[in-house]
This record gives structure tokens, sequence and C-alpha cells, in this order.
């Protein structure tokens, strides 16, 4: 069963993960609102709610098969392993070493696999980009990239289809283009590289 939107959002409710105020983004950007994914993924029965309803739009969308999952860590972890699980396959993910990312640990990707590369959010696309040369760099093909939200709505790039549970249009803002409402509450980096708890 695939979630609606609707649904969707009342998971993130439910788990006390769809924040507001004034946050810093991974990618720098200033946003009143925040998806806090580790907080749904939490909650496994929920991750597995999440995941199903995201492997079913997977296998829907005509991709044909996939023999591995690859993420980007942080945020992707999570939600790359239960993913892997949906679909059956091993799911992996990469690491930021020298400011790229890799795969340590033993990762491999094998010659040819046919690889969906899985995130969180996206917002720029730019880490799922990032991840994707790292398959291709591995040897691997991605075929498709998977995300619970597409905070874009739509408008990110990663360069093969994006399949997302809901898409959002939460506004982002450079740091020197911040609207009065924004500018005047104290910002917060509530994300893995961040220094907020």
């Amino acid at each position: 069963m695939m979630l609606t939107h609707d649904q969707v959002l009342d998971e993130f409710r439910a788990a006390g993960a769809l924040l507001e105020g004034h946050f810093v983004l991974s990618s720098g950007l200033h946003s009143a609102r925040y998806l806090q994914c580790a907080r749904v993924l939490m909650d496994a029965a929920r991750a597995e709610r999440l995941c199903r309803s995201l492997a079913a739009q997977v296998r829907a969308g005509g991709v044909g098969p996939i023999d591995i999952v690859a993420s980007p860590a942080m945020g992707g972890v999570g939600v790359g392993y239960e993913m892997g699980r949906q679909l059956g396959v091993p799911a992996i993910f990469f690491e930021r070493v020298d400011g790229r990312l890799a795969l340590r640990r033993g990762f491999t990707i094998p010659a040819g696999a046919r690889v969906l590369m899985v995130e969180d959010i996206v917002t720029t696309g730019l880490s799922s980009r990032e991840c994707i040369d790292g398959i291709a760099a591995e040897g691997g093909r991605t075929v498709a990239a998977a995300c619970l939200i597409d905070r874009s709505n739509g408008k990110a790039d990663v360069g093969v289809p994006l399949f997302a549970l809901t898409r959002l249009d939460i506004p982002a803002y450079a740091a020197d283009q911040l609207p009065p409402a924004l500018r005047a509450l104290p910002a917060v980096k509530p994300g893995s590289r961040g220094l907020a708890k």
C-alpha cells in the first residue's frame, strides 16, 4: 500500500519530526521548517511502513531490478538499510573521507551492479549527486534514487529518476537573503553535521 501525502506528514508529526523555527540545513541554506528523519526512523514499525511504501513506488516505477542500495552517511543510513530490507538486497553506505564520499568498512559495489541511491531528505540534491558519483566511481550504475521527502518539490535534479514518498515546497534561503521573520529567530543547526542537540 502506498501512503498518501497526508499520511506521510502524519507519520512525521506523530514522531515529533516536523519542526518549526530557524534552521540551518546541511546544504548551508536556511529554512523555517525542518524534517528530522532520525526521529521518524527511531520507531522500527514506522520506518517499515514508510519504506514499504517507498519500495512499492520504486518497484512500480519501471526501473527494473535493483542489485544493491547505497546511501550517503549519515542521514541516509537508516532509510537505506530499511529500503534494502524491503527490496531484498544488500544495503551499504558512503562516508565523507577527506571531503568526498567514499566506501569504507569493506563495502564494495560489484562492477555493473544496478544501484538504488537512497536518502532521507533531498533539498538541493547535492549529497545525492555526490553519492551517485561515488557509485559510478566504484563501477556501479545508479538506475534511480529514492527519498522519504523531496523538500525541493521536484526541482532538485539528481541525474536519475527520483522517487519520494512526498514532495514539499519548503522555501530555503541563502544566509544573506533571509526574510525578516526568519532573521529575527536564532539559527539552529539540527542535522547530522550540526552542533545542536
